[in-house]
């Protein structure tokens, strides 16, 4: 399965970043997971939009074309960051690269309820109409005190928080086969 990750968060160390490294290693035999660059999209412009940059016709193809969706979010003031609104507000306008595509979301953060605020409004935007992102339902990924869990390079060292992600990835891999089988009868 060809997947494409959005980290939304651009920090050089952020654990976001550092848990979609994780799963690229771990789940390499079950997804090639392709972590997408947003950190130089420009601002959304609808006077833009049927002529975008380069750099974001590039960006919204990568999406289009990968099989799955991967999104890592952190939580900033309760919700997503502006760099990861952004990026799917350009995804969300023009050829509707979410649209049918399967997607799992996951996040970590330093606070005890991971990114539950920011990941209750991220499926509110997946589910708008320009979107319509198929999300896995439950099975949601919040990585509370992340840094309590993952070492200095990345890897998950807490064994109920891998065993967890596990089952996860082993459910949106079923998720995605059911949802291709049923494109495939229409």
């Amino acid at each position: 399965m060809k997947v494409a990750a959005i980290v939304g968060s651009i920090r050089q160390e952020s654990f976001n970043g550092k848990l979609v490294e994780y799963m690229q290693d771990r789940y390499s035999d079950i997804m090639d997971i392709d972590i997408l660059d947003i950190r130089d999209l420009p601002h959304y412009d609808q006077d833009e939009e049927s002529n975008a940059p380069d750099y974001v016709k590039e960006y919204k193809r990568s999406v289009r074309e990968a099989d799955a969706v991967l999104i890592a979010t952190p939580e900033y003031n309760g919700s997503i960051s502006g760099v990861l609104k952004n990026a799917l507000d350009w995804n969300s306008r023009v050829d509707y690269d979410f649209a049918g595509k399967p997607t799992m979301l996951v996040g970590a953060s330093l606070g005890g309820l991971g990114t539950v605020k920011a990941q209750m409004h991220l499926r509110q935007i997946l589910s708008a109409p320009g979107m319509s992102a198929k999300v896995l339902p439950g099975n949601e990924v919040l990585i509370g005190a992340v840094h309590e869990k993952m070492d200095e390079d990345g890897n998950l060292t807490d064994q109920g928080t891998i065993d967890f992600l596990d089952n996860v990835v082993a459910e949106f891999e079923r998720f995605y086969q059911e949802t291709r089988a049923v494109a495939n009868r229409a």
